[in-house]
Protein backbone atom coordinates (compact mmCIF):
# COMPACT_ATOMS: atom_id res chain seq x y z
CA UNK A 1 0.00 0.00 0.00
CA UNK A 2 1.28 3.98 -0.79
CA UNK A 3 2.48 5.28 2.23
CA UNK A 4 1.39 8.40 3.90
CA UNK A 5 4.00 11.31 3.87
CA UNK A 6 4.78 14.66 5.92
CA UNK A 7 7.58 16.65 4.35
CA UNK A 8 9.43 20.07 5.01
CA UNK A 9 7.07 20.66 7.93
CA UNK A 10 8.76 23.68 9.97
CA UNK A 11 8.32 24.48 13.60
CA UNK A 12 9.32 27.02 15.70
CA UNK A 13 11.19 26.53 19.22
CA UNK A 14 8.05 26.57 21.39
CA UNK A 15 5.90 24.27 18.43
CA UNK A 16 4.23 26.88 16.59
CA UNK A 17 3.78 25.59 13.10
CA UNK A 18 2.22 28.94 11.48
CA UNK A 19 1.85 32.45 13.12
CA UNK A 20 -1.00 34.56 14.11
CA UNK A 21 -3.42 36.45 11.82
CA UNK A 22 -3.05 34.71 8.62
CA UNK A 23 -4.07 36.88 5.84
CA UNK A 24 -3.94 37.29 1.58
CA UNK A 25 -0.37 39.93 2.15
CA UNK A 26 0.64 37.31 5.10
CA UNK A 27 0.09 33.26 4.69
CA UNK A 28 2.07 32.20 7.65
CA UNK A 29 0.71 35.44 9.94
CA UNK A 30 3.07 37.14 12.14
CA UNK A 31 5.65 34.35 11.62
CA UNK A 32 5.89 36.06 8.06
CA UNK A 33 8.79 34.00 6.23
CA UNK A 34 10.96 33.25 9.56
CA UNK A 35 10.02 29.40 9.65
CA UNK A 36 10.63 28.69 6.13
CA UNK A 37 13.98 30.76 5.41
CA UNK A 38 16.25 28.07 5.22
CA UNK A 39 13.43 26.27 2.94
CA UNK A 40 13.23 29.20 0.73
CA UNK A 41 17.00 29.22 -0.16
CA UNK A 42 17.63 25.86 -1.58
CA UNK A 43 18.20 24.57 -4.71
CA UNK A 44 14.94 22.53 -4.36
CA UNK A 45 12.64 24.96 -3.79
CA UNK A 46 14.16 27.18 -6.41
CA UNK A 47 13.94 24.70 -8.78
CA UNK A 48 10.31 24.22 -8.25
CA UNK A 49 9.55 27.29 -8.81
CA UNK A 50 11.29 26.63 -12.41
CA UNK A 51 14.70 29.19 -11.16
CA UNK A 52 18.21 27.92 -10.83
CA UNK A 53 20.77 28.44 -7.95
CA UNK A 54 20.14 27.83 -4.55
CA UNK A 55 21.70 26.34 -1.84
CA UNK A 56 22.83 22.75 -1.69
CA UNK A 57 24.09 20.80 1.57
CA UNK A 58 21.81 19.45 4.44
CA UNK A 59 18.88 21.62 3.88
CA UNK A 60 18.72 21.12 0.19
CA UNK A 61 19.09 17.00 0.74
CA UNK A 62 16.43 16.92 3.21
CA UNK A 63 14.26 19.11 1.18
CA UNK A 64 14.24 17.13 -1.61
CA UNK A 65 12.60 14.27 -0.49
CA UNK A 66 9.22 16.66 -0.70
CA UNK A 67 8.26 15.16 -4.48
CA UNK A 68 9.17 11.91 -5.61
CA UNK A 69 7.08 9.29 -5.94
CA UNK A 70 4.14 11.77 -4.52
CA UNK A 71 0.46 10.97 -6.51
CA UNK A 72 -1.87 13.57 -4.69
CA UNK A 73 -1.63 15.65 -1.56
CA UNK A 74 -4.09 16.25 0.93
CA UNK A 75 -4.02 19.82 2.96
CA UNK A 76 -5.99 22.41 4.92
CA UNK A 77 -8.54 25.20 4.12
CA UNK A 78 -6.34 27.32 5.99
CA UNK A 79 -2.69 26.25 3.33
CA UNK A 80 -5.16 26.85 0.62
CA UNK A 81 -5.87 30.48 1.64
CA UNK A 82 -6.89 32.71 4.34
CA UNK A 83 -10.60 32.88 3.95
CA UNK A 84 -13.27 31.31 6.59
CA UNK A 85 -16.49 30.16 6.14
CA UNK A 86 -18.93 30.03 3.03
CA UNK A 87 -17.06 31.22 -0.54
CA UNK A 88 -17.75 34.99 -1.14
CA UNK A 89 -16.82 34.24 -4.66
CA UNK A 90 -14.98 31.20 -6.45
CA UNK A 91 -12.07 33.85 -7.89
CA UNK A 92 -9.13 32.84 -5.67
CA UNK A 93 -7.31 29.88 -6.73
CA UNK A 94 -4.57 29.51 -3.61
CA UNK A 95 -1.45 31.22 -3.07
CA UNK A 96 0.65 29.64 -6.07
CA UNK A 97 -0.21 31.50 -9.19
CA UNK A 98 -1.64 29.74 -12.36
CA UNK A 99 0.75 27.21 -12.32
CA UNK A 100 1.18 25.52 -8.59
CA UNK A 101 3.87 23.21 -7.78
CA UNK A 102 1.94 20.29 -6.68
CA UNK A 103 1.33 18.81 -10.10
CA UNK A 104 -1.37 15.89 -8.21
CA UNK A 105 -4.88 16.04 -7.36
CA UNK A 106 -4.49 17.97 -3.77
CA UNK A 107 -7.81 17.27 -1.76
CA UNK A 108 -8.20 20.33 -0.02
CA UNK A 109 -10.13 20.14 3.41
CA UNK A 110 -13.00 22.45 3.98
CA UNK A 111 -16.85 22.45 5.88
CA UNK A 112 -17.93 24.69 2.58
CA UNK A 113 -16.93 22.51 -1.06
CA UNK A 114 -16.62 24.48 -4.18
CA UNK A 115 -16.82 23.17 -7.64
CA UNK A 116 -13.00 21.66 -8.97
CA UNK A 117 -10.22 23.82 -9.80
CA UNK A 118 -8.13 22.36 -12.71
CA UNK A 119 -4.67 24.66 -13.21
CA UNK A 120 -1.61 24.23 -15.61
CA UNK A 121 0.90 21.60 -14.81
CA UNK A 122 -1.62 18.59 -13.52
CA UNK A 123 -2.67 20.10 -10.31
CA UNK A 124 -6.33 19.85 -9.88
CA UNK A 125 -7.96 20.84 -6.62
CA UNK A 126 -10.46 19.27 -4.92
CA UNK A 127 -12.67 20.10 -2.39
CA UNK A 128 -13.35 17.81 0.62
CA UNK A 129 -15.59 17.96 3.21
CA UNK A 130 -14.45 14.71 5.02
CA UNK A 131 -12.84 13.46 8.29
CA UNK A 132 -8.97 12.23 7.46
CA UNK A 133 -9.78 8.52 6.54
CA UNK A 134 -11.91 8.93 3.82
CA UNK A 135 -9.97 11.52 2.50
CA UNK A 136 -7.06 9.61 2.55
CA UNK A 137 -9.32 6.55 0.73
CA UNK A 138 -9.99 9.06 -2.04
CA UNK A 139 -6.50 10.71 -2.44
CA UNK A 140 -5.13 7.21 -2.26
CA UNK A 141 -7.37 5.86 -5.19
CA UNK A 142 -6.37 9.70 -6.88
CA UNK A 143 -2.49 8.56 -6.67
CA UNK A 144 -2.97 5.14 -8.57
CA UNK A 145 -0.58 3.48 -6.33
CA UNK A 146 1.90 6.13 -5.57
CA UNK A 147 2.19 7.92 -1.91
CA UNK A 148 0.15 10.66 -0.33
CA UNK A 149 1.67 13.55 1.15
CA UNK A 150 -0.32 15.73 4.17
CA UNK A 151 0.93 19.05 3.19
CA UNK A 152 -0.22 21.00 5.92
CA UNK A 153 -1.24 23.60 7.91
CA UNK A 154 -0.74 22.22 11.65
CA UNK A 155 -4.50 21.54 12.06
CA UNK A 156 -4.42 19.12 9.04
CA UNK A 157 -0.98 17.56 9.89
CA UNK A 158 -2.16 16.62 13.93
CA UNK A 159 -5.90 15.40 12.75
CA UNK A 160 -4.02 12.83 10.53
CA UNK A 161 -0.77 11.69 13.32
CA UNK A 162 -4.11 11.50 15.78
CA UNK A 163 -5.96 8.90 13.37
CA UNK A 164 -2.50 6.97 13.43
CA UNK A 165 -2.56 7.91 9.60
CA UNK A 166 0.94 9.38 8.63
CA UNK A 167 3.73 6.53 8.21
CA UNK A 168 6.48 9.14 7.74
CA UNK A 169 7.16 12.32 9.42
CA UNK A 170 9.87 15.19 8.32
CA UNK A 171 9.58 18.36 10.85
CA UNK A 172 12.83 21.01 10.67
CA UNK A 173 13.14 22.65 14.55
CA UNK A 174 13.52 26.05 13.06
CA UNK A 175 15.06 28.17 16.03
CA UNK A 176 13.00 31.09 16.48
CA UNK A 177 10.29 31.55 19.25
CA UNK A 178 7.28 32.65 17.63
CA UNK A 179 4.98 32.88 20.93
CA UNK A 180 1.58 33.10 19.29
CA UNK A 181 -0.06 31.10 16.47
CA UNK A 182 -1.30 27.28 16.03
CA UNK A 183 0.67 24.58 17.45
CA UNK A 184 1.48 21.09 16.26
CA UNK A 185 2.29 19.01 19.14
CA UNK A 186 -1.06 19.63 21.59
CA UNK A 187 -2.57 16.27 22.35
CA UNK A 188 -0.01 13.85 20.97
CA UNK A 189 1.02 12.68 23.81
CA UNK A 190 3.64 10.09 23.25
CA UNK A 191 3.42 10.40 19.50
CA UNK A 192 7.35 9.52 18.91
CA UNK A 193 6.58 6.01 20.10
CA UNK A 194 4.86 5.22 16.73
CA UNK A 195 8.35 6.29 15.22
CA UNK A 196 11.56 5.43 14.84
CA UNK A 197 13.10 9.18 15.18
CA UNK A 198 16.07 9.92 14.00
CA UNK A 199 17.93 14.03 14.17
CA UNK A 200 19.90 15.68 11.74
CA UNK A 201 21.36 19.37 12.38
CA UNK A 202 22.62 21.45 9.82
CA UNK A 203 25.22 24.66 9.75
CA UNK A 204 21.85 27.12 9.82
CA UNK A 205 20.79 25.61 13.26
CA UNK A 206 18.25 23.83 11.91
CA UNK A 207 17.39 20.06 13.76
CA UNK A 208 15.64 18.13 11.04
CA UNK A 209 13.47 14.81 11.86
CA UNK A 210 12.66 12.12 9.81
CA UNK A 211 10.65 9.70 11.61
Amino acid sequence: MSRVRVHNFSLSLDGFATGEGQSFERPFGHAEGRLHEWFFQTRTFRSIHGESGGEAGVDDAVARAWEPEIGAEIMGRGKFGPQRGPWADHEWKGWWGDNPPFHTPVFVLTHHPRPTIEMAGGTTFHFLDAEPGEALRQAREAAGGKDVRIGGGPTTVREFLAADLIDHLHVVVVPIVLGRGVRLWDGLESLERRFIVEAVTSPRGLTSSPA
